[in-house]
């Protein structure tokens, strides 16, 4: 206002300036007059009261147009309008309640990763009402997706929501597990299928996702989860041919001869991964002579690669005579039962035993009531082994096989006699060929080895043949007789499991007895009747 009042006096001095002007211009026209008469004077004196009165009219109309310009300013009045609504609208602002959220509005999570509240506060009226928020959430850190934090204050028609977004994403990469990252094939081969499993933290198996690029020196993967991370691998192809040729030996790798007896080779083979069979490339050197001491046969190959292969056999030739030095017992009949014992017929044959005073071999297994062996032994007859499971294709197939099920027979006797037996009988004999389809040259290595452990092994000259053709007891009877021999001993093979064989065996050792012939049981330093091994 200050400034309008300012403007009006400039106004006012403006016009009093032009007033002054106008009257000394009067003046200065009336300055003759004094040669004029006195009506002129009257005129000029009229004038100057004229221009007077104009003046004061100016002076009194100024303050007119100043209150005018004070009282109605246009500007003013939207002015105090907008002040009025600013205040109104800052009262309501004051009485509203206010929810503040602190941190980031949107916050994203990795699944399963534990939501950390970063905090909110609440005023009204100047107080804090943080205390009466409540919040709610549907997050479930689990999945990924999209949630919301909820903070609510209600009171009386007041209801205030605020949100905060929770966003859960899965930002693991799938992991591609391979079995190697190096494939070895040969020079020309097509490149192979490849094992491999795609494994996603979120989405699980996802191997039906994988892409496969392949090339000639190498294999990619690539693979994409749901979220779009992505993973890949490398395979490397190797080319080159770095494996050599594999060598197998028919037999056994040590095998054990008679004094005098010639060495027939068992046979090899030898393949390879690149070339295929080179058994007919296989250099074999070394000589075997019959006479006693350790030789050995070396078997090489190369393939076309250069890569050579070498395995060696040893052969033992000892004078196995030697282990044979006890009585010969010409003209002694000594009866030998396996597969034994049996109820129904063990038990009768050892009756008949007693009742000749007789004593005989029962090469047992590990079949029929523990009762039985003890009997045989308590009665003097030679408790000797046989097999436990009698199963070729279990007792053949390798030499471990063999002294394992040997061990188990041998165990059962020392459980229930107390003695630990050392006489035995091969499952089929020393001169077996099925063994041959289980374990090429398997009888050639066993007969050395159980001897080098102290065993003495026995198999037959006569044979009952009650495990085979001989239907009847007259059958079994005949078989025995008509092999029996006074110029040697004879081990007579029958089978105490057989009705046949105890039906047929009083006839026999009345046989026997007539004919003169004494009978024995098989110990320790009886001599071996042994068969030539065919395998």
């Amino acid at each position: 206002m200050a400034v309008e009042k300012k403007s009006v006096e400039v106004k006012t001095k403006v016009k009093k300036d032009t007033s002054k002007k106008k009257v000394e211009s009067s003046k200065k026209k009336s300055s003759p007059a004094k040669k004029i008469n006195s009506k002129k004077s009257e005129v000029t004196s009229k004038k100057k009261k004229t221009v007077k009165t104009s003046e004061e009219v100016i002076i009194k109309q100024i303050p007119k147009e100043e209150k005018e310009e004070i009282i109605l300013p246009k500007n003013n009045l939207r002015y105090y309008l907008l002040l009025i609504i600013v205040l109104l609208l800052g009262l309501i602002y004051l009485m509203i309640p206010k929810i503040t959220v602190l941190g980031d509005k949107v916050v994203t999570m990795r699944y399963y990763e534990e939501y950390v509240e970063s905090g909110y506060k609440g005023k009204w009226l100047f107080k804090n009402i943080t205390p009466y928020i409540i919040v709610t959430s549907n997050l479930d850190n689990t999945k990924i997706g999209e949630y919301a934090i909820n903070y609510q204050f209600k009171f009386g028609f007041f209801n205030l929501n605020k949100k905060r977004i929770i966003v859960v994403i899965d930002d693991v990469d799938p992991m591609i597990i391979l079995e190697s990252n190096t494939i070895n094939i040969c020079p020309n081969d097509m490149l192979p299928d490849i094992k491999y499993e795609a494994i996603d933290e979120y989405d699980g198996d996802i191997t039906d996702r994988v892409i496969i690029n392949t090339y000639e020196d190498k294999i990619l993967l690539a693979v994409s989860d749901n979220s779009k991370n992505t993973t890949g691998e490398e395979i490397t192809v190797d080319r080159t041919d770095r494996e050599s040729p594999k060598i197998e030996l028919k037999g056994r790798e040590t095998m054990y001869l008679n004094v005098g007896s010639s060495y027939r080779e068992p046979g090899y083979t030898a393949t390879d991964k690149c070339d295929g069979d080179l058994t007919d490339k296989v250099e074999v050197s070394g000589d075997v002579s019959s006479s006693a001491g350790e030789y050995t046969k070396t078997y090489t190959v190369s393939d076309s690669a250069g890569n050579k292969s070498e395995v060696t056999r040893k052969i033992v030739v000892r004078n196995y005579n030697l282990y044979n030095s006890g009585s010969i017992g010409n003209g002694v009949i000594y009866l030998t039962f396996d597969d034994g014992p049996n109820e129904g017929t063990t038990n009768v044959i050892l009756d008949i035993l007693k009742d000749e005073g007789i004593k005989a071999t029962f090469f047992v297994t590990c079949k029929g009531p523990d009762y039985l062996i003890k009997r045989i032994y308590d009665e003097g007859h030679t408790v000797a082994l046989h097999t436990c499971s009698h199963d070729y294709s279990e007792v053949y197939a390798s030499v471990d096989n063999y002294f394992n099920d040997l061990d188990r027979i041998s165990d059962r006797v020392k459980r229930i006699t107390g003695y630990d037996a050392k006489i035995i009988r091969f499952p089929g004999g020393s001169s077996n060929t099925v063994s041959r389809s289980y374990s090429y040259g398997i009888m050639s290595t066993l007969t050395g080895m159980v001897l080098d452990k102290g065993y003495r092994y026995f198999d037959w000259n006569v044979d009952s043949n009650d495990a085979g053709g001989a239907g009847s007891s007259s059958q079994v009877y005949n078989n025995v007789i008509n092999g029996l021999s006074h110029s040697r001993s004879n081990v007579i093979l029958m089978h105490d499991i057989k009705y046949t064989t105890r039906d047929a065996l009083r006839d026999i050792i009345e046989y026997g007895k007539s004919e003169g012939y004494l009978f024995g049981k098989l110990e320790n330093d009886t001599y071996m009747i042994r068969h030539s091994v065919n395998n």
